[in-house]
């Protein structure tokens, strides 16, 4: 049978198609995961024909583009020894496969400076998403009954760190605009970088984004001034948190409540803190149980219900996700599956260490998603981990791109 191809004009305009398609994909990110998913699969119908076995090869040679695709095809494997049944094996793995597209993305971006306007595109979706949560004015807005208070869309875990992240990139670029002199420029994005961050302080927040900001806080005043001007930032960083502390009482009931589940804790009452403390507890001793493979993939769920107990509601719940990407990926692939993962977040953190504002948002991308998996499985949710793997794909291409030239 006659072998089809594409002529180089095919793959251009394929090139073409599938680069805005990232583009539309950072726009729709904030706002819909089906539509989302649906320019995914049109991404992936369009990249890999004009691209061609050969480029993905070579990036997934590299540590940055095949530690991915190994802790998925070790987590495939790890289906061979997980004692459910295949189709809860193959769901457990549907959380992995979004990962080996990273080296697709790399050498597509690789290719094209095109997707640079996916940042543009993702940060003007987030402004008008910004103003859209300012303007909300009660849960059922948009016909979202059980929306929260200024979440329009999606839900308040994704749109904080969305906001976060935006707000760290654009002090980044603020950074950069006061450096050369652009001081209105500079002073503009700190301004738009406030609103961001109010917004996460007065109206939706994730209590893990807020670690979140500590976290990228502390990285942003290490790449701007080093350790001596850390401590200025840390200064000037505790006065601002004390005035968000004393002006928002709705940041002091997401911080305070924490004190209060912990104590409701031995009542037995369900509490957010309890059901994830119970959870962990639970989840160390699967981890312990089969510390050097695991358990096999997709079998959380079914060890959390042999292991449910009548002592509490806490100790009777079940749950296929444990709330911490590390103990996720240790209870189905043990001590091996860890290391890969932990693994792939350091050869990402390696290929954003140059200084530049590419490699800064790159670095936002990576150090948001690891701070935020100590309290969520953020690979394995779709708007967490599409954000990781588009957002480590995209720009990692164009920082490699422009270490090329």
């Amino acid at each position: 049978m006659p072998v089809m191809s594409l002529d180089r004009p095919d793959r251009a305009q394929l090139g073409r198609i599938a680069d805005w398609l990232v583009v539309a994909i950072a726009v729709s990110l904030p706002w819909s995961t089906s539509i989302t998913a649906i320019l995914i699969v049109l991404w992936l119908i369009a990249v890999v024909p004009c691209l061609g076995l050969a480029s993905i090869w070579q990036e997934a040679k590299t540590a940055a583009g095949g530690l991915p695709v190994v802790l998925w095809a070790f987590a495939a494997l790890a289906m061979l020894w997980a004692d459910v049944s295949w189709s809860e094996s193959l769901d457990g793995l549907r959380g992995f496969h979004k990962l080996i597209f990273i080296p697709v993305l790399l050498a597509q971006v690789r290719r094209s400076d095109r997707v640079k306007w996916a940042i543009l595109g993702f940060f003007i979706s987030s402004l008008v998403l910004l103003a859209l949560s300012w303007m909300t004015p009660y849960p059922g807005f948009l016909g979202r009954d059980k929306a929260d208070v200024g979440v329009p869309v999606k839900d308040y875990v994704i749109q904080s760190e969305i906001f976060t992240m935006c707000a760290f990139g654009l002090l980044g670029q603020a950074a950069e605009w006061w450096r050369i002199g652009r001081l209105k420029l500079a002073v503009g994005a700190a301004f738009v970088a406030t609103a961001f961050i109010a917004n996460v302080v007065f109206v939706a927040t994730a209590r893990a984004t807020l670690i979140i900001i500590v976290v990228l806080l502390g990285l942003l005043a290490l790449r701007q001034f080093a350790w001596k001007g850390m401590f200025a930032v840390g200064f000037v960083a505790s006065v601002l948190a004390t005035a968000a502390w004393v002006s928002s009482p709705y940041l002091r009931s997401r911080v305070t409540i924490i004190l209060v589940e912990l104590q409701d804790r031995s009542s037995g009452d369900f509490t957010s803190v309890g059901l994830r403390l119970e959870f962990w507890r639970k989840s160390l001793e699967f981890v312990g149980a089969a510390p050097i493979v695991g358990h096999g993939t997709g079998t959380i769920k079914t060890l959390f219900q042999r292991a449910a107990t009548a002592d509490s509601a806490a100790a009777a719940a079940v749950t296929d996700n444990p709330h911490n990407q590390l103990l996720s990926v240790a209870i189905q692939l043990g001590v091996i599956g860890t290391i890969l993962l932990v693994s792939m977040w350091i050869a990402h953190l390696v290929l954003f260490r140059q200084s530049g504002l590419l490699a800064w948002y790159g670095l936002i991308i990576v150090v948001g998603n690891i701070t935020g998996s100590l309290f969520e499985t953020h690979l394995f949710d779709f708007a967490q981990g599409w954000l990781y793997v588009f957002g480590v794909g995209a720009l990692g291409g164009l920082v490699l791109s422009a270490k090329s030239v």
